[in-house]
């Protein structure tokens, strides 16, 4: 137990050393923790005595350093301010001496002015900028409106009318006048070429051929004309732009169409127009518009585009403003041919007319483009679709005039009459357009292509036609020359109708039934022309029961009548001789038609005369004075029979 205690004693003692140890320890720490504080404080006042100390001097420095940077700015500033007045001048100085000597140098001065009114504009604080703005301002109208003389000047002196003969060159060969010189007011080809131009022209493939508008304004002007208006654009002188441009190059237009022909008429002038002028009129016209819409309007066109670039739809605004009074010289004369009193001949030239318009309707479309060209647009679309009515309208017309021809003179000699003629060349002549008619009929029959409808009128004029012959068909005393009238007549149209592309279009039925309608009427006159002389050369009557009566060889002429058969024999060559008087005055004019009907008559005559003088020729041959009765042999009277149809007087034959 002691020396438990002993040990629990020891560790006590050691404990209380430890921790006064321990105590002493931290006493020392916080001194030396007391004294550092002391140093710490004592050093933070002398640093605030210091900055205190030091202040002013900052605040001198600091200051000193920004008047520093704002004196550096405000040299800047005035350095700026100073090099736009200098600008200013140099600018000034050019634009006083004008564009004519150094255009290009103008248009910077310009541009330079432009840039000094902005700057002072956003820079309104300084005290002379309303002065020099107002300078500025005075001097860009000033200059602008130079710039606009500049430009009217530059445009006119480049603006020439062209010549007909340079408008010709542009042309395809197949359209360039082979004669006649420029401005004619006749034909430019010397001839018709709505009438008798038109299916060549239209199997040359039109369509494909290149034509070359002409250069209107040198190349070279035009990128300095697009500047001078650009500038009258930024300026806002828009109108004055327009006004300028319109009022030359559109007086520049009409004199180039005025030097090719083109003349203002009314619609007046063209009714008071003698047919054969107002056709070689219209001919013109087509060539006209052909020219102008595809060279000179092009050509326009191509100026408007290049010199109003990126000017928004001033460029077409100036071009229809430049075209519109030359396009409606030329529709207004259209619309005075589509107005005017219809009539058969006035077709072709419609459909001439309408051909025309419909092959410049694309480039009508693609030139004419944008709003301000709308009206001539409509102006030239409103054209076609007159010209097409009056056509339809011409064509019906024409169907109505026919059947109801009331030409009273007949042909005397039954040939062909000039209204059969004159339908069938007609006809023939449409067939020239008959991919312009089914258009036409298309146009104004839904769902039709036009072949039909076109057929279906070609029939109807020819049946108007057949009508109107078998009427004056009448007007003969001679049912004869009734029957060789319309053989001849039915013959031509059938002949013309073969030969001509209205076989496809009629067909071959209707061909076979009307030859069998010729072949009708030539029996018909043979049967009324020579059925009583026939009876002359028969048997029939010749028998007497009284008077004197020859027995003939082997009792073929027992019991005739010698005064009978010199009575046929008399009156057969009355007939004859009256025959051949009258008939050789008459006219078959188809040669192998004439021939056919000569060798029909002969088969039937020859025999029979032949047979007659055989049989009877001897009563009358063992009597006084034969020749009186057989004046003729039947060579004498083929011979004869070759001078019928040939529409002439002959002599009488020798008796």
């Amino acid at each position: 137990m002691g020396v438990v205690a002993a040990g629990a004693a020891m560790v006590g003692d050691s404990l209380s050393v430890r921790a006064a140890m321990m105590r002493e320890s931290l006493q020392k720490s916080q001194t030396i923790t007391d004294d550092v504080v002391s140093i710490l404080g004592s050093f933070d006042h002398r640093l605030s005595a210091l900055e205190t100390a030091m202040r002013p001097t900052q605040i001198r420095t600091h200051s000193i350093r920004k008047a520093h940077e704002n004196i550096d700015r405000t040299l800047k500033a005035a350095e700026v301010i100073l090099a736009q007045f200098d600008l200013s001048r140099q600018a000034e100085a050019k634009i006083l001496r004008g564009p004519h000597e150094d255009l290009e140098s103008y248009l910077e001065a310009i541009d330079q002015l432009r840039r000094n009114i902005r700057f002072f504009s956003s820079n309104k604080g300084l005290k002379s900028s309303d002065g020099v703005l107002a300078h500025a301002n005075s001097l860009l109208s000033k200059a602008i409106s130079k710039l606009e003389d500049e430009f009217k000047q530059l445009l006119k002196s480049y603006s020439k009318p062209v010549e007909p003969e340079r408008l010709f060159d542009c042309l395809p060969n197949s359209l360039r006048p082979s004669s006649g010189s420029p401005g004619n007011q006749g034909d430019l080809n010397g001839k018709n070429p709505s009438s008798n131009n038109h299916h060549e022209h239209h199997n040359s493939n039109l369509e494909n051929a290149v034509y070359t508008p002409p250069t209107l304004i040198p190349p070279r002007v035009l990128p300095l004309l697009h500047d001078l208006a650009q500038q009258m654009f930024q300026a806002g002188h828009q109108q004055q732009l327009l006004l300028i441009y319109r009022d030359t190059r559109s007086s520049v237009l009409e004199e180039s169409l005025h030097k090719l022909g083109v003349e203002k008429l009314s619609k007046d002038d063209v009714q008071k127009m003698q047919w054969e002028i107002l056709e070689a009129k219209i001919g013109n016209w087509i060539h006209y518009m052909r020219i102008a819409v595809k060279l000179l309007f092009a050509g326009e066109r191509k100026v408007c585009d290049q010199m109003f670039e990126g000017f928004d739809s001033l460029g077409d605004q100036c071009f229809a403003e430049v075209t519109r009074s030359s396009v409606l010289v030329l529709l207004s004369f259209g619309e005075a041919i589509a107005n005017s009193k219809r009539s058969p001949e006035k077709l072709f030239v419609l459909l001439d007319m309408y051909e025309i318009m419909r092959e410049l309707h694309s480039e009508i479309e693609t030139i004419f483009v944008g709003k301000a060209c709308a009206e001539i647009r409509e102006s030239a679309s409103s054209l076609t679709k007159r010209l097409a009515q009056t056509a339809k309208k011409t064509f019906g017309d024409f169907e109505e005039a026919v059947e109801r021809d009331a030409t009273k003179t007949a042909v005397s000699d039954g040939t062909v009459h000039p209204l059969t003629s004159y339908v069938i060349n007609y006809v023939k002549f449409l067939f020239d357009y008959q991919s312009t008619l089914k258009q036409l009929f298309k146009e104004f029959e839904n769902g039709d292509e036009g072949g039909s409808q076109l057929a279906s009128v070609t029939m109807q004029i020819m049946q108007a036609l057949q009508t109107n012959l078998d009427g004056k068909s009448k007007q003969y005393r001679d049912p004869a020359l009734t029957h060789l009238f319309l053989m001849n007549n039915i013959h031509y149209m059938v002949r013309s109708v073969r030969r001509s592309e209205a076989k496809d279009l009629l067909g071959d039925d209707w061909v076979q039934r009307h030859r069998r309608i010729v072949q009708q009427h030539a029996n018909q006159y043979k049967r009324n022309g020579w059925g009583k002389i026939l009876q002359y050369l028969t048997i029939q009557g010749l028998s007497s029961s009284g008077g004197s009566s020859v027995a003939g060889d082997g009792g073929n002429s027992s019991g005739v009548s010698r005064a009978i058969v010199k009575d046929r024999f008399k009156t057969f060559n009355m007939q004859f001789e009256e025959l051949h008087q009258k008939q050789s005055q008459w006219t078959v004019p188809d040669t192998e038609l004439r021939e056919s009907l000569r060798l029909a008559v002969a088969e039937v005559l020859l025999p029979a005369y032949r047979s007659f003088i055989k049989r009877y020729g001897p009563l009358v041959e063992n009597g006084k004075n034969p020749q009186k009765y057989i004046r003729y042999t039947a060579e004498d009277l083929e011979r004869m029979l070759g001078e019928f149809f040939e529409g002439k007087n002959v002599n009488e034959p020798k008796r």
